[in-house]
């Protein structure tokens, strides 16, 4: 298989109509006024290179059926909650007590002998009427004291629900008094879940909270040639693991994950690295910035999902270092994973060449696990993001023309400035200034759509209405989609991959997670049963209309 694959080739077509036709199809059900709307959040994408302007970041309509979550989930559930030694409180009422239990698959183990790995428990301070109207507060102090008394953990986490935020709680007043009284670090989130469109705001939320109380903290030197920060990471399933096994093959030391599988202390830690990679840019790219203003660490986006973008980013992080030692020892390492993979890919596309697959997935996943299916043989005909912005479409330069919404100003934005004392330490920007002098990309991200094919269709915050469109049009072999879909979509005939948590699989990440997954979508592509699925309520529908057909006029 080549090294480099020009994703914007337009690829042989999809049995179905052409893209335009699919999207004229699947609107016209809509009103005006959200037709309107929905037109800028559906794109053909015709030119891979320029792409068009979408409309992401922007609110749902009110009744569509959308597979986005809130502002809480994004800030305790994919942000913060993975950092195992952290006890988690959520401050509210006990139905959102099911999010305050981490059930993402965020896989950790435990560093030491004496620490507490807390995701296996639920906590929450469960508001009762009472405290919705008289004020939660002493109780919120309460949970933290028995949560201390019961644990005592390094550090505690409080995140707003959205009823704290409605009756005025201070959460942080609480976190202030309890951090003096018990001398661990105790601090909020105020990520109540009505902020912003999506859950995109509690990342932003979580990056802050994160920057403002942990970063920095620990100031012990990491002794490692090769250090760096992998930024956007989750170890879904154990991804995280197979990139640091990779990585330590290259001989790469990887201070913090944030935050799959990352302990307190090495987040405390992780700005004496000399880089941070980013992998899901929507989620953690505030952070990136932020360290880089004040530590001058610099950064760049990278992709462990797929073959070539493996390959390319650890060929990316070695010219970085500039070591040649480094370089070879990396292709070296490149050498020995792919003549692993290299037969079990070319069976697989025996099978695989040529079918058809979308993806609808949250972070960049939907972009990411392109490049997987681009290894198969297969085209992705259809894909989008749940709670992107525009820059994740169109690339980062468009940042400067993106126009600042309410909803966005309800988060805040911190101030950064170069730490005196920390700042540069490592002669980082001194390197920064000579790759950029070689055309070497930092703070980059092409975003989804210049590495989609010509003439396929980019949709953002899909609906139910819209998926079942794509299916009934498409046929797609498989989709990669989240869970509140899932079962949708396959009782419709067509398999598909959770890509949220990955159902029971994974890795996916680097080479064996790519062997991983091949097998898994071979497995399923090449399953006969889903022509035997049929949606029930078709089969009612279609039931209940030949009933009537047959009874006399």
């Amino acid at each position: 298989m080549s090294e480099e694959t020009n994703s914007t080739d337009s690829p042989m077509g999809p049995t179905g109509p052409s893209a335009a036709e699919a999207r004229e199809e699947m609107l016209k059900v809509y009103p005006k006024k959200t037709l309107r709307k929905r037109g800028k959040q559906m794109l053909v994408n015709e030119s891979p290179g320029s792409p068009a302007e979408i409309g992401a970041n922007s609110r749902t309509v009110p009744g569509i059926i959308t597979q986005r979550g809130c502002s809480y989930a994004g800030c305790k559930g994919v942000v913060i909650g993975p950092i195992y030694d952290i006890l988690h409180i959520t401050h509210g009422p006990i139905g959102c007590g099911w999010y305050s239990w981490l059930s993402r698959r965020n896989m950790t183990k435990i560093r030491a002998k004496g620490e507490v790995n807390f995701l296996q428990y639920s906590m929450s301070t469960d508001m009762q009427e009472d405290h919705i109207v008289f004020g939660g507060e002493k109780r919120l102090e309460a949970a933290i004291q028995e949560a201390y008394d019961e644990f005592h953990p390094k550090a505690i986490s409080v995140y707003a629900t959205c009823p704290v935020g409605l009756i005025g709680d201070d959460i942080h007043s609480v976190c202030r008094k309890m951090k003096e009284k018990l001398g661990i670090n105790v601090f909020g989130f105020s990520c109540e879940g009505y902020k912003g469109v999506s859950q995109s705001a509690g990342h932003h939320i979580a990056n802050n909270g994160v920057f403002k109380h942990m970063i920095g903290l620990d100031d012990t030197p990491v002794e490692a040639k090769y250090k760096i920060n992998i930024l956007g990471e989750y170890n879904i399933g154990g991804d995280a693991w197979e990139i640091d096994r990779i990585l330590a093959l290259c001989g790469i030391k990887i201070i913090g994950t944030l935050s799959g599988g990352v302990s307190y202390d090495e987040i405390c830690n992780c700005h004496m690295a000399d880089l941070n990679v980013v992998m899901c840019h929507r989620s953690i790219n505030y952070m990136a910035e932020m360290m880089e203003q004040k530590f001058g660490i610099p950064w760049f986006k990278v992709n462990f999902i797929g073959l070539e973008g493996t390959k390319k980013s650890l060929r990316k992080i070695a010219q970085y270092f500039g070591d040649k030692e480094l370089v070879d020892r990396v292709e070296e390492v490149i050498a020995a994973e792919m003549a692993e993979v290299r037969p079990v890919v070319e069976d697989v596309k025996t099978r695989t060449t040529g079918k058809t697959a979308a993806l609808f997935v949250g972070g960049s996943r939907a972009h990411h696990y392109q490049d997987l299916f681009q290894d198969m043989g297969m085209q992705v005909i259809a894909a989008g993001y749940e709670f992107a912005h525009r820059d994740d479409y169109e690339g980062r330069d468009v940042l400067p023309h993106i126009k600042v919404d309410a909803d966005s100003r309800n988060i805040e934005e911190l101030e950064v400035k170069a730490d005196p004392e920390r700042f540069n330490t490592r002669n980082t920007q001194e390197r920064k200034k000579e790759l950029e002098g070689e055309e070497f990309a930092f703070s980059d991200y092409e975003g989804m759509m210049r590495q989609m094919a010509k003439d396929t269709l980019v949709i953002d915050d899909i609906s139910h209405h819209e998926m079942e469109k794509l299916i009934d049009l498409y046929k797609p072999d498989v989709i990669g989609s989240g869970i509140k879909d899932k079962y949708v979509i396959e009782k419709m005939g067509v398999p598909c991959k959770q890509l949220h948590s990955y159902d029971y699989g994974g890795p996916y990440a680097g080479f064996k997670g790519a062997i991983n997954f091949f097998k898994e979508i071979d497995r399923m592509t090449s399953s006969k049963i889903w022509k035997l699925a049929r949606a029930p309520w078709r089969d009612t529908g279609e039931a209940q209309a030949e009933k009537s057909e047959a009874v006399p006029a």
